[in-house]
Protein backbone atom coordinates (compact mmCIF):
# COMPACT_ATOMS: atom_id res chain seq x y z
CA UNK A 1 0.00 0.00 0.00
CA UNK A 2 2.77 2.38 0.69
CA UNK A 3 4.37 2.07 -3.06
CA UNK A 4 0.64 2.54 -4.27
CA UNK A 5 0.40 5.58 -2.29
CA UNK A 6 3.81 6.92 -3.49
CA UNK A 7 2.70 6.31 -7.59
CA UNK A 8 -1.11 8.07 -6.94
CA UNK A 9 0.58 10.85 -5.37
CA UNK A 10 2.45 11.54 -7.92
CA UNK A 11 0.28 11.37 -10.46
CA UNK A 12 -2.19 13.52 -8.61
CA UNK A 13 1.35 16.43 -8.99
CA UNK A 14 1.36 16.14 -12.75
CA UNK A 15 -1.85 16.31 -12.96
CA UNK A 16 -2.25 19.62 -11.18
CA UNK A 17 0.54 20.94 -12.80
CA UNK A 18 -1.00 20.39 -16.91
CA UNK A 19 -4.65 21.47 -15.53
CA UNK A 20 -2.58 25.23 -14.34
CA UNK A 21 -0.72 25.19 -17.85
CA UNK A 22 2.64 24.84 -17.38
CA UNK A 23 4.90 23.10 -20.00
CA UNK A 24 6.45 19.67 -18.89
CA UNK A 25 9.58 20.12 -20.49
CA UNK A 26 10.09 23.71 -19.51
CA UNK A 27 13.76 23.76 -20.08
CA UNK A 28 14.59 22.10 -22.79
CA UNK A 29 12.14 24.47 -25.15
CA UNK A 30 14.11 27.99 -23.69
CA UNK A 31 17.66 25.82 -24.63
CA UNK A 32 16.23 24.91 -28.31
CA UNK A 33 15.13 29.23 -28.59
CA UNK A 34 18.73 30.01 -27.68
CA UNK A 35 20.19 27.95 -29.83
CA UNK A 36 18.17 28.66 -32.98
CA UNK A 37 18.63 32.37 -32.24
CA UNK A 38 22.19 32.01 -31.76
CA UNK A 39 22.57 30.17 -35.00
CA UNK A 40 20.83 33.00 -36.71
CA UNK A 41 23.21 35.21 -35.30
CA UNK A 42 26.20 33.67 -36.62
CA UNK A 43 24.82 33.53 -40.22
CA UNK A 44 24.00 37.12 -39.93
CA UNK A 45 27.52 37.46 -39.13
CA UNK A 46 28.98 35.14 -41.64
CA UNK A 47 27.23 37.45 -44.39
CA UNK A 48 28.41 41.01 -43.22
CA UNK A 49 31.82 42.01 -45.37
CA UNK A 50 35.27 41.72 -43.54
CA UNK A 51 36.37 44.32 -41.48
CA UNK A 52 38.80 46.74 -42.51
CA UNK A 53 42.19 47.68 -40.90
CA UNK A 54 42.69 51.27 -41.11
CA UNK A 55 46.56 51.71 -42.56
CA UNK A 56 49.38 51.75 -41.05
CA UNK A 57 51.20 55.13 -40.00
CA UNK A 58 53.63 56.13 -42.17
CA UNK A 59 57.15 54.99 -41.19
CA UNK A 60 59.21 58.27 -39.50
CA UNK A 61 61.09 59.80 -42.26
CA UNK A 62 64.90 59.47 -42.75
CA UNK A 63 66.89 62.29 -40.87
CA UNK A 64 68.39 65.01 -43.41
CA UNK A 65 72.17 64.44 -43.98
CA UNK A 66 73.63 67.28 -41.63
CA UNK A 67 75.36 69.80 -44.06
CA UNK A 68 78.15 69.24 -41.53
CA UNK A 69 78.07 65.92 -43.02
CA UNK A 70 82.06 63.72 -42.97
CA UNK A 71 80.56 62.31 -45.93
CA UNK A 72 79.57 65.47 -48.16
CA UNK A 73 82.62 67.50 -49.27
CA UNK A 74 83.76 70.72 -47.79
CA UNK A 75 82.46 73.24 -50.96
CA UNK A 76 79.23 71.56 -51.08
CA UNK A 77 78.53 72.04 -46.86
CA UNK A 78 78.92 75.96 -47.27
CA UNK A 79 76.36 78.59 -48.94
CA UNK A 80 79.03 80.05 -51.74
CA UNK A 81 79.92 83.24 -50.88
CA UNK A 82 82.44 85.30 -52.22
CA UNK A 83 84.65 88.13 -51.01
CA UNK A 84 84.89 91.29 -52.61
CA UNK A 85 86.19 94.74 -53.03
CA UNK A 86 86.44 97.30 -55.74
CA UNK A 87 90.21 97.41 -57.04
CA UNK A 88 90.71 101.41 -56.56
CA UNK A 89 89.84 100.41 -53.18
CA UNK A 90 86.89 100.22 -50.77
CA UNK A 91 85.49 98.25 -47.97
CA UNK A 92 85.29 94.11 -48.36
CA UNK A 93 81.43 92.93 -49.22
CA UNK A 94 80.26 89.54 -49.91
CA UNK A 95 78.64 88.59 -52.98
CA UNK A 96 76.63 85.33 -53.74
CA UNK A 97 73.45 83.81 -55.88
CA UNK A 98 74.87 84.30 -59.35
CA UNK A 99 75.37 82.00 -62.01
CA UNK A 100 77.27 83.76 -64.79
CA UNK A 101 79.05 87.00 -65.39
CA UNK A 102 76.13 88.94 -65.81
CA UNK A 103 74.47 88.47 -62.56
CA UNK A 104 78.11 88.51 -60.72
CA UNK A 105 78.03 92.08 -61.88
CA UNK A 106 74.25 93.10 -60.80
CA UNK A 107 75.59 91.60 -56.91
CA UNK A 108 78.79 93.04 -56.99
CA UNK A 109 76.89 96.70 -58.22
CA UNK A 110 74.31 95.85 -55.98
CA UNK A 111 76.91 95.31 -53.46
CA UNK A 112 78.82 99.12 -53.77
CA UNK A 113 76.12 100.63 -54.70
CA UNK A 114 77.17 101.57 -58.24
CA UNK A 115 75.55 100.39 -61.95
CA UNK A 116 76.70 97.35 -63.30
CA UNK A 117 77.69 99.42 -66.47
CA UNK A 118 80.59 100.71 -64.15
CA UNK A 119 82.56 97.14 -63.97
CA UNK A 120 84.83 96.71 -67.09
CA UNK A 121 86.50 93.81 -65.94
CA UNK A 122 87.35 91.70 -62.52
CA UNK A 123 90.56 89.90 -61.13
CA UNK A 124 90.98 87.49 -58.87
CA UNK A 125 93.32 87.86 -55.87
CA UNK A 126 94.82 90.81 -57.02
CA UNK A 127 93.73 94.59 -57.32
CA UNK A 128 96.42 95.04 -59.94
CA UNK A 129 95.49 95.14 -64.04
CA UNK A 130 96.69 91.41 -64.18
CA UNK A 131 95.50 89.82 -67.11
CA UNK A 132 96.87 86.46 -66.07
CA UNK A 133 94.39 86.78 -63.24
CA UNK A 134 91.29 88.19 -64.81
CA UNK A 135 88.37 86.44 -64.18
CA UNK A 136 86.72 84.47 -66.62
CA UNK A 137 84.43 81.21 -66.56
CA UNK A 138 85.71 79.90 -63.32
CA UNK A 139 86.19 80.93 -59.98
CA UNK A 140 88.45 79.03 -57.24
CA UNK A 141 85.73 78.92 -54.20
CA UNK A 142 88.55 80.57 -52.21
CA UNK A 143 89.65 83.35 -54.40
CA UNK A 144 88.84 87.22 -53.71
CA UNK A 145 87.38 88.95 -56.54
CA UNK A 146 88.40 92.73 -57.52
CA UNK A 147 85.98 94.66 -59.60
CA UNK A 148 87.95 97.00 -62.19
CA UNK A 149 85.42 100.19 -62.58
CA UNK A 150 85.41 102.94 -65.26
CA UNK A 151 88.08 105.53 -65.07
CA UNK A 152 89.04 108.33 -66.96
CA UNK A 153 88.22 108.57 -70.83
CA UNK A 154 90.72 109.62 -73.42
CA UNK A 155 90.33 109.85 -77.16
CA UNK A 156 93.81 108.09 -78.88
CA UNK A 157 94.32 108.41 -82.43
CA UNK A 158 96.63 106.31 -84.58
CA UNK A 159 97.35 105.36 -88.06
CA UNK A 160 96.90 102.13 -89.67
CA UNK A 161 100.24 101.25 -91.20
CA UNK A 162 100.05 97.19 -90.98
CA UNK A 163 97.32 94.96 -91.09
CA UNK A 164 97.37 94.60 -87.75
CA UNK A 165 97.72 97.48 -85.03
CA UNK A 166 98.63 95.16 -82.28
CA UNK A 167 95.54 94.89 -80.02
CA UNK A 168 94.78 91.72 -78.13
CA UNK A 169 90.95 92.01 -77.52
CA UNK A 170 89.06 89.95 -74.87
CA UNK A 171 85.52 91.36 -73.27
CA UNK A 172 84.10 90.79 -69.76
CA UNK A 173 81.01 88.97 -71.06
CA UNK A 174 78.44 91.22 -70.30
CA UNK A 175 79.28 93.37 -73.22
CA UNK A 176 82.42 95.47 -73.00
CA UNK A 177 85.73 94.33 -74.89
CA UNK A 178 88.83 95.37 -73.56
CA UNK A 179 92.52 95.39 -74.33
CA UNK A 180 94.39 92.39 -72.59
CA UNK A 181 97.70 92.60 -74.22
CA UNK A 182 99.80 94.89 -76.54
CA UNK A 183 101.78 93.61 -78.94
CA UNK A 184 105.70 94.43 -78.51
CA UNK A 185 106.84 96.98 -81.66
CA UNK A 186 103.56 97.15 -82.86
CA UNK A 187 101.61 100.37 -83.95
CA UNK A 188 99.89 101.08 -80.61
CA UNK A 189 102.83 99.83 -78.62
CA UNK A 190 104.31 103.53 -79.54
CA UNK A 191 101.31 105.43 -78.37
CA UNK A 192 101.61 105.79 -74.66
CA UNK A 193 98.13 106.71 -73.78
CA UNK A 194 97.04 103.20 -74.56
CA UNK A 195 97.41 100.68 -71.76
CA UNK A 196 96.63 96.91 -70.93
CA UNK A 197 92.86 97.08 -69.43
CA UNK A 198 91.70 99.48 -71.36
CA UNK A 199 87.67 99.70 -72.28
CA UNK A 200 87.33 100.17 -76.37
CA UNK A 201 84.40 102.63 -76.22
CA UNK A 202 83.90 103.59 -80.03
CA UNK A 203 86.02 103.06 -82.91
CA UNK A 204 85.57 105.92 -85.60
CA UNK A 205 82.31 107.02 -84.14
CA UNK A 206 80.95 103.31 -83.79
CA UNK A 207 80.38 102.34 -80.27
CA UNK A 208 81.48 99.02 -79.16
CA UNK A 209 79.46 98.57 -76.17
CA UNK A 210 77.31 95.45 -76.64
CA UNK A 211 79.87 93.77 -79.03
CA UNK A 212 82.05 90.68 -78.58
CA UNK A 213 85.69 90.67 -78.63
CA UNK A 214 86.15 88.75 -82.07
CA UNK A 215 83.62 91.53 -83.19
CA UNK A 216 85.91 94.18 -82.18
CA UNK A 217 89.06 92.54 -83.20
CA UNK A 218 87.17 91.80 -86.91
CA UNK A 219 86.00 95.67 -87.22
CA UNK A 220 89.43 97.11 -86.68
CA UNK A 221 91.13 94.23 -88.96
CA UNK A 222 88.68 95.39 -91.59
CA UNK A 223 89.89 99.20 -91.50
CA UNK A 224 92.00 99.68 -94.88
CA UNK A 225 96.00 101.09 -94.47
CA UNK A 226 96.61 104.46 -93.97
CA UNK A 227 93.31 105.37 -92.32
CA UNK A 228 93.32 107.49 -89.14
CA UNK A 229 91.50 105.58 -86.64
CA UNK A 230 90.10 107.40 -84.32
CA UNK A 231 89.82 105.44 -80.44
CA UNK A 232 87.75 106.42 -77.58
CA UNK A 233 88.88 104.47 -74.86
CA UNK A 234 88.02 104.05 -70.77
CA UNK A 235 90.84 103.12 -68.29
CA UNK A 236 89.86 101.00 -64.93
CA UNK A 237 89.83 103.41 -62.18
CA UNK A 238 93.29 102.79 -59.97
CA UNK A 239 94.22 103.72 -56.70
CA UNK A 240 96.35 106.32 -55.59
CA UNK A 241 99.46 103.85 -54.64
CA UNK A 242 98.65 100.95 -57.38
CA UNK A 243 99.75 102.59 -60.33
CA UNK A 244 100.01 98.96 -62.83
CA UNK A 245 102.42 99.92 -65.51
CA UNK A 246 100.98 100.44 -68.89
CA UNK A 247 102.31 97.23 -70.49
CA UNK A 248 103.61 94.56 -69.80
CA UNK A 249 105.58 92.38 -72.46
CA UNK A 250 104.26 88.86 -71.40
CA UNK A 251 105.50 85.43 -73.32
CA UNK A 252 103.12 82.89 -74.92
CA UNK A 253 101.25 80.57 -72.36
CA UNK A 254 102.93 77.79 -74.27
CA UNK A 255 106.40 78.81 -73.77
CA UNK A 256 105.72 79.42 -70.03
CA UNK A 257 104.02 76.21 -69.71
CA UNK A 258 107.42 75.08 -71.46
CA UNK A 259 109.33 76.10 -69.07
CA UNK A 260 107.45 75.93 -65.67
CA UNK A 261 104.07 73.67 -65.99
CA UNK A 262 102.73 74.99 -62.59
CA UNK A 263 102.43 78.00 -64.06
CA UNK A 264 99.26 76.98 -65.71
CA UNK A 265 97.90 77.15 -62.87
CA UNK A 266 98.49 81.06 -62.13
CA UNK A 267 97.62 81.71 -65.72
CA UNK A 268 93.87 80.40 -65.56
CA UNK A 269 93.33 81.35 -62.00
CA UNK A 270 92.93 77.87 -60.96
CA UNK A 271 94.91 75.57 -58.26
CA UNK A 272 95.03 72.06 -59.40
CA UNK A 273 92.86 69.75 -58.06
CA UNK A 274 90.75 72.88 -56.62
CA UNK A 275 86.99 73.36 -56.24
CA UNK A 276 85.95 76.22 -58.60
CA UNK A 277 82.39 77.09 -59.34
CA UNK A 278 82.10 77.25 -63.34
CA UNK A 279 80.00 79.64 -64.69
CA UNK A 280 78.12 78.86 -67.75
CA UNK A 281 76.70 80.06 -70.66
CA UNK A 282 73.99 78.55 -70.25
CA UNK A 283 73.23 80.23 -66.74
CA UNK A 284 73.86 77.31 -65.05
CA UNK A 285 76.82 77.52 -62.42
CA UNK A 286 78.52 74.23 -61.33
CA UNK A 287 80.65 73.55 -58.81
CA UNK A 288 83.72 71.11 -59.88
CA UNK A 289 87.14 70.15 -59.23
CA UNK A 290 89.97 71.51 -62.06
CA UNK A 291 92.99 69.21 -62.17
CA UNK A 292 95.60 70.58 -64.80
CA UNK A 293 96.29 68.16 -67.27
CA UNK A 294 96.78 67.84 -70.84
CA UNK A 295 93.33 69.61 -71.82
CA UNK A 296 94.24 72.71 -69.95
CA UNK A 297 97.76 72.62 -71.48
CA UNK A 298 95.96 72.36 -74.75
CA UNK A 299 93.63 75.14 -74.29
CA UNK A 300 96.65 77.51 -73.47
CA UNK A 301 97.74 76.68 -76.90
CA UNK A 302 94.73 77.47 -78.48
CA UNK A 303 94.29 80.56 -77.00
CA UNK A 304 97.30 81.70 -78.40
CA UNK A 305 96.55 80.59 -81.73
CA UNK A 306 93.52 82.97 -80.77
CA UNK A 307 95.53 85.71 -80.44
CA UNK A 308 97.75 84.74 -83.67
CA UNK A 309 94.71 84.83 -86.06
CA UNK A 310 91.97 86.90 -84.38
CA UNK A 311 93.33 89.52 -81.87
CA UNK A 312 91.74 88.05 -78.77
CA UNK A 313 92.29 86.17 -75.97
CA UNK A 314 89.66 83.80 -74.68
CA UNK A 315 90.74 81.24 -72.13
CA UNK A 316 86.59 79.86 -71.83
CA UNK A 317 86.71 80.08 -75.77
CA UNK A 318 90.07 78.08 -75.91
CA UNK A 319 88.35 75.24 -73.32
CA UNK A 320 85.55 75.01 -75.63
CA UNK A 321 87.38 74.21 -79.01
CA UNK A 322 89.30 71.40 -76.74
CA UNK A 323 85.87 70.21 -75.75
CA UNK A 324 84.89 70.06 -79.44
CA UNK A 325 87.90 68.20 -80.06
CA UNK A 326 87.16 65.39 -78.18
CA UNK A 327 86.10 61.97 -79.73
CA UNK A 328 86.84 63.53 -82.97
CA UNK A 329 88.78 61.30 -85.17
CA UNK A 330 89.10 63.60 -88.30
CA UNK A 331 89.85 67.20 -88.66
CA UNK A 332 86.56 67.22 -90.62
CA UNK A 333 84.48 66.17 -87.86
CA UNK A 334 85.94 68.58 -85.67
CA UNK A 335 85.30 71.60 -88.22
CA UNK A 336 81.78 70.46 -88.41
CA UNK A 337 81.42 70.91 -84.75
CA UNK A 338 83.12 73.97 -84.57
CA UNK A 339 80.40 75.69 -87.56
CA UNK A 340 77.59 74.09 -85.48
CA UNK A 341 78.85 75.73 -82.40
CA UNK A 342 80.68 78.95 -82.63
CA UNK A 343 79.04 79.52 -85.88
CA UNK A 344 78.83 83.64 -84.73
CA UNK A 345 83.46 83.51 -84.84
CA UNK A 346 83.48 82.68 -88.24
CA UNK A 347 86.75 80.60 -87.91
CA UNK A 348 89.44 80.79 -91.35
CA UNK A 349 89.59 76.93 -92.15
CA UNK A 350 93.48 77.47 -91.58
CA UNK A 351 92.90 78.22 -88.02
CA UNK A 352 90.56 75.06 -87.24
CA UNK A 353 93.28 72.78 -88.94
CA UNK A 354 95.96 74.81 -86.09
CA UNK A 355 93.83 74.19 -83.56
CA UNK A 356 93.39 70.60 -84.31
CA UNK A 357 97.06 70.31 -84.25
CA UNK A 358 98.16 71.94 -81.57
CA UNK A 359 95.22 70.16 -79.35
CA UNK A 360 95.99 66.61 -80.85
CA UNK A 361 99.82 67.78 -79.65
CA UNK A 362 98.80 68.21 -75.99
CA UNK A 363 96.80 64.85 -76.07
CA UNK A 364 99.74 63.13 -77.62
CA UNK A 365 102.41 64.27 -75.91
CA UNK A 366 100.43 63.10 -72.54
CA UNK A 367 99.97 59.81 -73.05
CA UNK A 368 103.73 59.23 -74.50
Amino acid sequence: LGTRSGYLFRIVLLLLGVAEGMPLFKNKSKNKDKDKKAYELEQEDANLPAPTLPPPPPPPEAPKASAASSDTPYHLQRELIFRCQLAHGSATKEIKDFTNVKDMYARIATAFEIAPSEIIFCTLNTHKVDMTQLLGGQIGLDDFIFAHIRGTKKEVTVVKTEPAIGLTITDNGDGYAFIKRLREGSIVSQVSEISVGDLVESINGKSMVGSRHHEVAKFLKELPLSVPIALVLVEPMKAFDAIAPRRTAKATTAAVLDQNPQKLEELLGKGEGRATLRLKKDGQAVVEQVVVNWQTKAAGNVDDLLEQFLGIRDMELSTQLVELCKGKELVDDFALAVDEHLEEFEFPSEFVIDVWKVIASAKGAAFL
